[in-house]
């Protein structure tokens, strides 16, 4: 099957807007988790001069939209009908999204936040000025693909319904794991949402046959692997990984780090790291692997080559 390109599909240019306070900027901060170039309060007149900067030579989108077009505009906002017909006539698929939310709950939402509604005018309340800008979005509305009701959502369950929209895959998918090795002894991990120490482990540096070589080799990975603490180890924390993974699914995080730590980063770590990052993939997650202090371990092999060579020299 041929790879489509972007801007076929109307997931693809998506346009927010809605009522002010019904958590346009929640929706933002889920679409840029999901991939997407995102603009907010754009004019609706500059929405065809951003289709026209953001194609390539062959016509087809270098990214995905998301634009925020709404109230905030006023003048400006009555175009958008008028721009959304040009882009229909014009064959370019997109996909309207409405946020809404009762009138009590964006009542209480700019209460608490302490910021003027976008159509108050001076001496007007924040209901009036909530009823001015449903007027102004009722054809909007009629017209939108997805009319997304926020009145009970918390912030996680409106990132959640925009994935489940527009996210490409399973929602595992969304999570961008990175677990990568380190060694102790050239500092913690400062950024990792879980770390796991394996200087327990059997350690293949004291075997002068492995020291030179990492966990990315052969020798030393069966060496750490096939142990047989290593094999209870693994099997605890592959039920750890699956306890826990879920759950950050189910939040709604969208980036987690698992940095896996040995003395000098070299054997033990970088081997469970690779192992981790394996088995992280055969349930369905997105994971890259990378080792932050396998270049110093690297550096001191170069070293160790160099002096031997001019030795026997």
């Amino acid at each position: 099957m041929a790879e489509r390109k972007l801007g076929e599909s109307p997931n693809d240019l998506v346009i927010i807007t809605g009522m002010s306070g019904a958590g346009r900027t929640e929706a933002m901060h889920a679409f840029e988790d999901l991939g997407y170039f995102c603009i907010d309060n754009l004019p609706a007149s500059l929405l065809g001069q951003l289709l026209a900067v953001t194609r390539g030579e062959d016509g087809a989108l270098t990214r995905k939209l998301a634009v925020v077009c709404d109230a905030r505009n006023k003048d400006f906002f009555a175009n958008l009908d008028g721009e959304l017909d040009g882009l229909k006539a014009s064959g370019v698929p997109f996909r309207v999204v409405f946020l809404d939310a009762d009138d009590d709950k964006l009542v209480a939402r700019y209460k608490a936040s302490r910021r003027r509604h976008p159509l108050c005018d001076e001496g007007m309340t924040i209901a009036q000025g909530i009823e001015a800008e449903r007027a102004l979005l009722y054809q909007l509305r009629v017209v939108a693909q997805d009319v997304v009701n926020t009145t009970d959502m918390l912030p996680m369950q409106l990132r959640a319904k925009i994935r489940e929209l527009f996210g490409e895959g399973g929602e595992r998918e969304g999570l961008a794991v990175t677990v990568y090795s380190f060694g102790f002894k050239h500092g913690a991990a400062l950024d990792a949402d879980i770390v796991i120490d394996v200087r327990f482990l059997p350690n293949p540096y004291y075997d002068p046959a492995l020291k030179p070589y990492t966990g990315l080799d052969a020798p030393v990975r069966d060496f750490v692997m096939y142990r047989d603490e290593t094999v209870e180890f693994m099997k605890s924390w592959k039920g750890l990984l699956d306890c826990v993974m879920p759950g950050y699914v189910k939040e709604g995080k969208q980036q987690l780090a698992i940095a896996v730590g040995c003395t000098g980063g070299q054997h033990r770590s970088v081997a469970i790291a690779e192992a981790t990052g394996d088995y992280l993939r055969t349930r369905g997650y997105r994971v890259s692997v990378t080792h932050r202090d396998l270049p110093l371990a690297e550096s001191v092999r170069n070293e160790l080559s160099d002096g031997a060579a001019n030795g026997a020299k």
